[in-house]
């Protein structure tokens, strides 16, 4: 099955970065997995439909141009059902297999990534209004984790591409083995700290302009 994924020409020969981000960055998306994902946990009650958040996710990745992302999920979509013609839609930005009701969604999910995990606090209000704030918590959790995979994936796409002889423009050996050491050692540091951002009730459904960090 996964011999049957072709990713879009754009991302399947990617050869520069379309987004970068920084070690700053990155420990802040890292910041809210814990909550992300107990929230994606309590989501097994079919809250949201798993090609709901795959599509979600697409369309962050989509956004940040990570092809080991890309490659990845494309292959979760299409064990789900979708088709290779979907999965290209995302993956492209066309929006031609968006389906009425997840439009809001997808918009916010692009949006989410345009604005580097830090999305206007009205359109979140938007999402919540839209689909409840269930629902909206487990859109917001989908999206903060796709958001923190492609902070990661990116460099390490770059030095799988680097290894085959093909490196990024404007990218160096520095950076992505950097960026990919500091993950390891975020990833605990920040895990903690994120937990204990929600035992004194500080939240991941507040996404405004900027992160406050108690």
């Amino acid at each position: 099955m996964l011999k049957n994924i072709k990713l879009p020409e754009q991302i399947s020969s990617r050869s520069e970065y379309k987004r970068k981000f920084t070690y700053c960055e990155m420990y802040k998306a890292f910041l809210m997995l814990p909550v992300a994902i107990a929230k994606m946990i309590g989501n097994k009650k079919k809250i949201l439909e798993k090609d709901f958040i795959e599509r979600l996710q697409l369309a962050v990745t989509e956004v940040n141009g990570c092809a080991a992302c890309s490659f990845a999920h494309s292959y979760m979509a299409l064990k789900q059902g979708m088709n290779n013609e979907e999965i290209f839609s995302f993956l492209s930005g066309d929006g031609e297999f968006i389906k009425p009701e997840e439009a809001k969604a997808i918009v916010f999910a692009q949006h989410f990534a345009d604005s580097r995990g830090l999305p206007k606090r009205d359109a979140y209000e938007a999402i919540v209004k839209e689909y409840g704030k269930e629902k909206a918590v487990i859109i917001l959790s989908a999206v903060q984790l796709m958001m923190a995979g492609n902070i990661y994936g990116i460099p390490y796409s770059a030095f799988v591409s680097r290894i085959m002889g093909k490196p990024y423009k404007n990218s160096s050996l520095i950076y992505e083995t950097g960026m990919q050491l500091a993950g390891l050692v975020f990833l605990p540091i920040a895990s903690i700290h994120g937990i204990l951002r929600r035992l004194v009730g500080l939240s991941n459904e507040k996404p405004v302009d900027r992160y406050e960090l108690p």
